[in-house]
């Protein structure tokens, strides 16, 4: 039978994995569509427009949250982020998961719109602060000042955890990434997830009122 897609959101604090486990759910399952977010921050190296984020001005971005055109948005360290619409809703009507990789503040505005109920939350936790600086540097993406300010900011976005449908604490990648994979599995049979169920119910009625 046919099926909706699910809106898989991960979130977490920066440097906990979630960017990780994301591309390995991407390789695990081809047919996972990963939301592009536009972001009005500048490029970094190696960063393609249109396959990383979309890059826009702030002027351009502001226009599509006028005209609703995000799912949802926000700005972080000074730079605005956001998922457009368009590309979410087609994919889901059409059976494709969409995957998304945001913040605690765009999960409570998906969770908040009128497709909330094809939405799967995850929180992804570090198993230690101390981890957590020490995989921020060693990715040696951020400057010191920045990774400075992701300490600081992360407490409050772990604080968040309790708003999710599922929480794992990533201390061991290849498990973590196991149990996404089977939280995944079991929530694509989601009842709401299979809008032909009704349909089905009501031939095993007809069958059942000819039989008896």
């Amino acid at each position: 039978m046919a099926r909706r897609g699910l809106l898989i959101i991960l979130s977490s604090p920066s440097g906990a994995g979630k960017s990780t486990l994301a591309k390995r759910l991407m390789a695990w399952d081809p047919s996972l569509r990963f939301s592009v977010s536009a972001t009005t921050r500048q490029p970094r190296e190696g960063e393609v427009d249109g396959k990383d984020y979309y890059f826009v001005s702030e002027e351009a971005f502001k226009s599509q949250v006028k005209q609703d055109e995000m799912l949802e948005h926000a700005q972080v360290f000074g730079n605005y982020y956001g998922s457009p619409k368009g590309p979410v809703e087609a994919a889901i009507n059409d059976g494709r998961d969409v995957l998304f990789d945001i913040d605690w503040q765009g999960a409570q505005q998906i969770e908040n719109s009128a497709l909330e109920k094809h939405v799967l939350s995850i929180f992804i936790l570090p198993p230690t602060i101390s981890e957590l600086r020490r995989r921020l540097v060693s990715r040696g993406q951020d400057d010191a000042e920045t990774i400075a300010r992701r300490m600081l900011k992360c407490w409050d976005e772990i604080s968040h955890w309790g708003g999710y449908d599922y929480v794992l604490v990533n201390d061991d990648l290849f498990e973590t990434e196991a149990r996404l994979k089977t939280i995944i599995t079991a929530e694509r049979l989601r009842r709401t997830q299979q809008p032909d169920l009704l349909d089905h119910v009501r031939g095993l009625q007809d069958e059942f009122e000819e039989v008896s």
